[in-house]
């Protein structure tokens, strides 16, 4: 599958789906109209990773992924990265377009010891390891 047919990842939060920590969503209609004419799948890394919905904020904090009561959630949010890598391998998927700010979908700015800071999250990071083109969006 070349790119110009292969679907493209999104954030599911960004499709409108209640799905961010809090139980809401970050719907962006401008994107879906843009892509149309693709085929997006949505993914939420955290849930995918096991974590319920809503689910106590996280953030990075040096390697780690710790939510705002101490707990370390480093494994789920991983494991859901690596969930998404699956779908990525199955749907030859080229594209991301990842909601900027998350632990696991920030492209270029995440959340670091209460400061929004340069950074990536878990799942962009894999991504963009393995070649996917990743777009962080607000």
């Amino acid at each position: 599958m070349n790119q110009t047919n292969s679907p493209i990842l999104i954030s599911a939060c960004l499709t409108g789906i209640n799905c961010r920590y809090n139980g809401t969503n970050a719907l962006r209609e401008d994107l879906l109209k843009r892509y149309s004419y693709k085929n997006l799948i949505p993914v939420c890394p955290e849930q995918l990773g096991g974590l319920p919905t809503p689910r106590p904020q996280a953030e990075i904090s040096s390697d780690k992924v710790i939510d705002i009561n101490g707990r370390d959630a480093t494994k789920e949010f991983i494991d859901g990265a690596n969930e998404v890598l699956r779908i990525v391998k199955l749907f030859d998927i080229k594209k991301a377009l990842l909601k900027e700010k998350s632990p696991s979908c920030g492209v270029r700015f995440i959340y670091k010891n209460n400061k929004l800071l340069e950074g990536i999250g878990v799942t962009a990071r894999l991504l963009k390891t393995i070649g996917v083109e990743i777009e962080g969006v607000d």
